[in-house]
């Protein structure tokens, strides 16, 4: 059993003080209410165990968001392992719950858009909501999915473009200029 010094444990402290509620509320948007309490508690537990390798400042919280969301996909795994099992032990077929999102989004618009970003890739779903739900920029982007800045704006880049094709939203168009040329002696 290791001995956490007293800088660390102020340093988990801090952490845990500042984040916790958004560590729930990124969780309350990704599983089912009756899991949010279990996979915040697993990232803080991973927090509390790697608190030496933690960043500090603005690169907590996107660290907390990696690792919840490495908690996030564990969990969801080990559902569907279950599910399997309950499939092929009573033969019965598993219907997935409606997501947080069908209660909460009424507006058919933001319906469409959420169908639409729900036909993207896990990666590009993740560095979108971390994006606009976290409103997290490009550096802290880079922290919680593990690139650089760089790296992350074209990954959000290419994201934006996917899930506008997806919700069949088209690219916007610079404005078209309202200057025209007047020919020399001016405008008759």
């Amino acid at each position: 059993m290791s001995v956490v010094s007293t800088g660390s444990s102020a340093k988990f402290r801090r952490a845990f003080d500042d984040h916790f509620a958004a560590m729930n509320r990124y969780c309350l948007r990704r599983v089912a209410i009756d899991d949010v309490n279990d996979v915040v508690a697993e990232v803080f537990a991973v927090a509390w165990r790697k608190v030496d390798k933690m960043p500090e400042g603005t690169d907590t919280l996107p660290w907390l968001y990696r690792v919840a969301h490495h908690e996030i996909s564990n969990r969801r795994r080990s559902t569907r392992r279950f599910r399997a099992l309950v499939v092929k032990l009573d033969g019965q077929a598993a219907h997935p719950e409606a997501g947080p999102e069908s209660v909460i989004v009424r507006n058919s618009e933001l319906d469409d858009l959420l169908g639409a970003l729900r036909t993207l890739k896990p990666g590009d779903q993740e560095v979108l909501l971390l994006h606009t739900h976290e409103d997290l920029d490009y550096s802290q982007l880079s922290v919680a999915l593990g690139c650089s800045p760089e790296a992350a704006r074209k990954r959000l880049t290419r994201a934006i473009r996917r899930l506008r094709r997806a919700a069949d939203i088209p690219e916007p168009r610079p404005a078209a200029s309202t200057f025209r040329a007047i020919e020399e002696g001016g405008d008759q």
